[in-house]
């Protein structure tokens, strides 16, 4: 018998027990069937026990099951009092989304739809290396963007659960040639050059990963430029500057601008939630419902056919889903 099992996985035992129904277990707890079936797989193997009996049709305890069932239950009411006594009014939980738009805005409105009761703070300060810092200090609970371009020493100090393989795409002027493409062959951008946050210390995974995807194929990074702060002084800055934009096909509107998705190959932002190690809030765990629910959904962790990502990246989101 271990010693160690994780509250969470007794509370997905206890919640199907109640419900024997999946399903609707899944919805209370706030979470994926897919994640809450894996919970109870995972306690049957620690235990070395099968505590259901699953067909199409119904959902049964068996012997084991009846009988751990009163042991959770303790267990359970015992951590939950300890909760209540230790957190009395919980803090709101810092977020910093990026921008209105994305991955990470997404979970954000589906985590508050989802649980009014939790306050979300969220924050609009784009680059997950700034951020991470920020999460490191304690002056931020939660950011997301491109694990593999932190400093291995950081991200030690993180923890991280894979949400969505973003597709890449290229900002252009609507008078640009290319802009006259519904999708933009990565070739064809030879010769161009690309603002991709270069000198923005905040945001250097992801000039890192421009850097990687433009190698050897003729694409100039822009040179460093300082931080541009807000959707309103980007677009300026770009309309002013007449930069073509590595970006996100989840991206702002930039009046004047057409966004088209890269092809051949197509290239892959890896978007993972990144808090801090030891961090317990109720709307963490939330978020992390919400990642699994529209990420089964909307298939955000599938490759698509001629997907680019550095083998690094591609490595961490695997290994972590």
């Amino acid at each position: 018998m271990p010693h160690d099992i994780e509250p969470r996985l007794l509370r997905a035992f206890e919640a199907v027990a109640q419900d024997l129904h999946f399903t609707r277990a899944a919805a209370r707890l706030y979470t994926a069937q897919q994640a809450l079936s894996r919970d109870v797989r995972r306690l049957e193997r620690e235990l070395g026990s099968e505590l259901f009996v699953r067909s199409t049709r119904s959902v049964s305890l068996t012997a084991e099951g009846e009988r751990l069932l009163p042991y959770a239950r303790r267990v359970l009411a015992a951590y939950d009092e300890l909760g209540t006594a230790w957190a009395r009014d919980e803090r709101p939980l810092v977020f910093d989304v990026g921008a209105h738009v994305g991955t990470s805005y997404q979970v954000l409105e589906a985590a508050r739809a989802a649980a009014p009761d939790v306050e979300f703070v969220a924050r609009f300060h784009s680059g997950l290396t700034g951020a991470a810092a920020a999460i490191v200090a304690g002056r931020l609970d939660v950011s997301s963007g491109r694990v593999a371009g932190l400093d291995p020493a950081l991200l030690d100090q993180l923890e991280h659960r894979p949400m969505r393989f973003e597709r890449m795409a290229v900002l252009l002027a609507e008078d640009h040639p290319l802009a006259a493409l519904d999708e933009v062959p990565l070739d064809a951008l030879a010769g161009e050059t690309l603002y991709a946050a270069a000198g923005n210390a905040a945001t250097a995974e992801w000039t890192d990963l421009a850097v990687r995807l433009f190698a050897g194929r003729g694409i100039a990074v822009a040179e460093p430029f300082p931080e541009i702060e807000g959707p309103e002084e980007f677009v300026r800055v770009i309309r002013k500057r007449r930069w073509s934009v590595l970006a996100s096909t989840e991206f702002i509107t930039v009046p004047g601008m057409e966004l088209r998705p890269i092809v051949d190959p197509v290239p892959l932002s890896p978007i993972s939630l990144v808090w801090r190690k030891g961090l317990r809030h109720k709307g963490l765990e939330v978020l992390k419902g919400m990642i699994s629910e529209l990420g089964e959904r909307d298939g955000w962790l599938k490759i698509p056919l001629g997907g680019w990502l550095p083998e690094t990246d591609m490595s961490l989101m695997l290994n972590n889903n």
